[in-house]
């Protein structure tokens, strides 16, 4: 844990530079495990096929990146120098944000039962993560780490592929 997780205190001060990719592979149980990797099967898989392998390995990497070191920044600017970030949710919720953009008119089931489009999800995602953070529901989650996913999946839409998101969503 102290190793591969992401950790300011022991990053900055010992050096452990790999974290910000190795924080990924690690998750705090196997219910955060299971539902991180079912995310990625059922959305990753679609838009690997539709954006190619590569793109979609650039892209997932750079996300989780992005979205430990964006983290990493908040923990550093408020002194929280041992607080240890784990698990892909920050890379999957760039996967959901991506799914949007490139899927925006797909429906997806919410509980097998209720539609829900694509970019309202997002949205709905959002809402529930920010109300989270600033109530400080459900201690122990990253919620500025999927938020930060879905930041970095924005700019990487802006600046890798030239497409803004707000406008394919408001032309669908």
């Amino acid at each position: 844990m102290s190793y591969l997780s992401l950790c300011p205190g022991l990053m900055i001060y010992y050096k452990m530079y790999w974290q910000p990719l190795t924080y990924m592979f690690v998750h705090g149980n196997f219910q955060h495990l299971f539902f991180n990797m079912f995310a990625l099967f059922i959305f990753g898989i679609q838009l690997e096929k539709t954006i190619g392998s590569k793109e979609f390995l650039l892209f997932y990497f750079v996300c989780g990146i992005l979205s430990g070191l964006f983290s990493l920044g908040v923990y550093v600017l408020t002194g929280q120098y041992n607080t240890f970030l784990l698990g892909a949710s920050g890379a999957i919720y760039a996967l959901l944000f991506a799914y949007a953009v490139v899927f925006p008119r797909r429906m997806i089931f919410i509980w097998g039962l209720i539609p829900v489009p694509a970019p309202i999800l997002v949205l709905i995602y959002a809402i529930i993560e920010i109300f989270s953070e600033v109530t400080g529901r459900n201690g122990g989650t990253a919620h500025l780490a999927h938020l930060f996913g879905f930041f970095a999946a924005f700019l990487y839409f802006l600046i890798r592929m030239k497409i803004n998101p707000f406008k394919v969503w408001r032309n669908s």
